[in-house]
């Protein structure tokens, strides 16, 4: 995906033809513009999408648009609660607290990168729509699971809440990027560490071959595991399961 693809430039899409030829006159709907919008985010990336666009994609006029959106930005947070949406989509939390969190932080990330544009745009926001008063009140039932109460119950859920959202932002965001973009990141990360000086940076200089081959899915994982370590040996009510258990609470 380069984002530099014009819809002029690819020709007609099949998605936009159908939207012109099955829109029914009020057909129209908040529905229908996030689901093009998505699609648009998608295809054309960031740089693509733009109310003009998208008004040609559903074969209505761009100012119709307004009539169920009151800003663009308003429309962004629209899409942002469909990201939501999606990653709970089938999603029912677990008897087990740990896996209830783990399960939706790997969803939010799965999602973002599945849709970089859109989650590079909206990750950071507030929705306030329903997917997002949902996802909240499983994660903070999560949280009380674990005995956490008042003000720290708030904190746990926020930390845990921002680090999903936010890491797997970030990660969208890189993606959204031009691919000559991306090629130039990755690049000036190995090289920067294959170059490095022993003698000024001796401790980078022991392991700089395996620094650019770390994946991206492996430090996701791992500060995923850390999270949830430090929650279970943190949590009033921590998870005895044989999965989760603490090394001393398994020994019970």
């Amino acid at each position: 995906m380069t984002g530099q693809e014009t819809v002029g430039e690819r020709g007609p899409d099949h998605g936009q033809v159908r939207a012109r030829r099955g829109l029914q006159r009020g057909g129209l709907s908040r529905e229908l513009i996030v689901t093009e919008s998505l699609r648009l985010l998608d295809t054309e990336g960031i740089a693509g999408f733009s109310l003009p666009k998208l008004g040609r994609a559903l074969g209505a006029d761009p100012t119709a648009v307004y009539r169920h959106f009151a800003s663009k930005d308003d429309l962004l947070l629209a899409i942002a609660d469909r990201l939501i949406e999606e990653a709970a989509a089938g999603y029912t939390p677990s008897d087990c607290w740990v896996e209830t969190l783990t399960e939706g932080i790997r969803r939010v990330r799965a999602t973002y990168l599945a849709h970089p544009a859109a989650a590079s745009l909206s990750a950071y926001r507030t929705t306030r729509g329903p997917a997002e008063m949902h996802a909240v009140d499983i994660v903070i039932g999560a949280v009380l699971a674990a005995g956490f109460e008042g003000a720290e119950a708030a904190r746990v859920y926020r930390a845990v809440g921002d680090f999903s959202q936010y890491w797997a932002g970030c990660e969208a965001s890189y993606l959204a990027l031009d691919e000559r973009l991306q090629k130039n990141e990755f690049n000036a990360w190995t090289s920067a560490y294959l170059a490095v000086d022993r003698a000024g940076y001796p401790n980078t200089w022991q392991i700089r071959t395996e620094l650019p081959e770390v994946r991206d899915d492996d430090v996701f994982e791992t500060i995923l595991s850390f999270i949830i370590a430090g929650l279970v040996q943190r949590a009033p009510r921590p998870c005895r399961c044989a999965r989760h258990a603490a090394p001393e609470a398994a020994g019970t």
